[in-house]
C-alpha cells in the first residue's frame, strides 16, 4: 500500500544513517513489548526498505502479556499495535485499527492508519546511540511508551497523559460497527491538505505550523511527534540493548517499569 506523507519521509534520516552503518553487526537488540491494555492487541513490524522482517512481522499478545521480540543490531523500521482483529474470518479488514492487508504477520507491510507509530533506527556500531520515537503524525490508535534498559530518563519516551480517543474531533473520528471511537485521525490524513501535511509550499519549518488538531495531539501525548515538524523534535537518542515498549501504560503515562 501506499505510505503516508510523513511516513514514506521519516526513513530518510533513518536511510542516512544505514549508509554509514550499513554492515550487518553481530549484536542484535532486544525489545520487550507489554500489553497493558484490559483486551488483547496484535503487535505488527515493519522494516525500511533493505530490512529484514521480525518477529513474523506479526503475533497475537493477551491482556497482561509480554513477548520478548529481537532485531539485528543495524535494524530500522516500525512497531505498532492492531486492535479488533479476526483472523479466523474472511472479514476485510480483518483488524478495526491498523490492519495490513488482513494478515496476522504483516511481511513488512505498514499498517493502515491512523494508527500510532513506534519508529526505531539502530545503530550497527554499538558506540552510537540508536534513535527512535513515537509519532501520531497519521494518527492514533493507543498509548505507547518506551524506555530503556537499564532505565534512564533521557531514554524515556512517555504514554500519553490524557486518552486521545476521548478528546478527538468528530471530523478526525474512526467508528467501529457499534459506532465506539477507536481510532483518531491526524488532520493530514483527514483533509488531504498541504498546510496540514508540511507538503508544497508548506514544506519547511518555518511555513508549516501546529494546527489547531495537531495541539489537540500534542495536549494529549506531548512526548509524541503531533504533526511533522514538531518542535523540539521529539526523538530520542540512546544507548542500549533492550528497551520495553509498553501499550496502555499505567494511567495513560510512562511508567518505570522494570524490563
Amino acid at each position: 500500500m501506499k505510505l503516508p506523507v510523513f511516513v514514506a519521509s521519516f526513513p530518510l534520516f533513518l536511510t542516512w544513517s544505514s549508509m554509514l552503518f550499513g554492515h550487518e553487526a553481530a549484536r542484535t537488540v532486544k525489545f520487550k513489548v507489554h500489553n497493558k491494555c484490559p483486551f488483547p492487541i496484535w503487535p505488527a513490524t515493519a522494516p525500511n526498505n533493505g530490512q529484514p522482517v521480525i518477529a513474523d512481522g506479526g503475533f497475537s499478545l493477551p491482556a497482561s502479556q509480554s513477548k520478548l521480540i529481537t532485531a539485528p543490531g543495524s535494524w530500522s523500521g516500525r512497531i505498532w499495535a492492531r486492535t479488533g482483529c479476526n483472523f479466523a474470518s474472511n472479514r476485510s479488514p480483518a483488524c478495526e485499527t491498523g490492519d495490513c492487508d488482513g494478515r496476522l504477520a504483516c511481511n513488512g507491510l505498514i499498517g493502515t492508519p491512523p494508527v500510532t507509530l513506534v519508529q526505531v533506527a539502530l545503530q550497527a556500531d554499538k558506540g552510537n546511540p540508536n534513535s527512535y520515537d513515537v509519532s501520531v503524525v497519521d494518527g492514533y490508535n493507543l498509548p505507547v511508551s518506551v524506555l530503556s534498559k537499564p532505565v534512564a530518563s533521557n531514554c524515556a519516551i512517555s504514554g500519553c497523559l490524557k486518552d486521545l480517543k476521548t478528546r478527538c474531533p468528530e471530523k478526525l473520528q474512526v467508528l467501529n460497527s457499534a459506532r465506539k471511537v477507536v481510532a483518531c485521525k491526524s488532520a493530514c490524513l483527514a483533509f488531504n491538505k498541504d498546510s496540514y501535511c508540511c507538503r508544497n509550499q508548506y514544506g519547511t519549518p518555518d511555513k508549516c505550523k501546529p494546527s489547531e488538531y495537531s495541539k489537540i495531539f500534542k495536549d494529549a501525548c506531548p512526548s509524541y511527534y503531533s504533526y511533522a515538524y514538531d518542535s523540539p523534535p521529539p526523538l530520542v537518542n540512546c544507548k542500549a540493548d533492550e528497551y520495553l515498549i509498553t501499550f496502555c501504560p499505567s494511567g495513560w503515562g510512562g511508567e518505570h517499569a522494570s524490563i
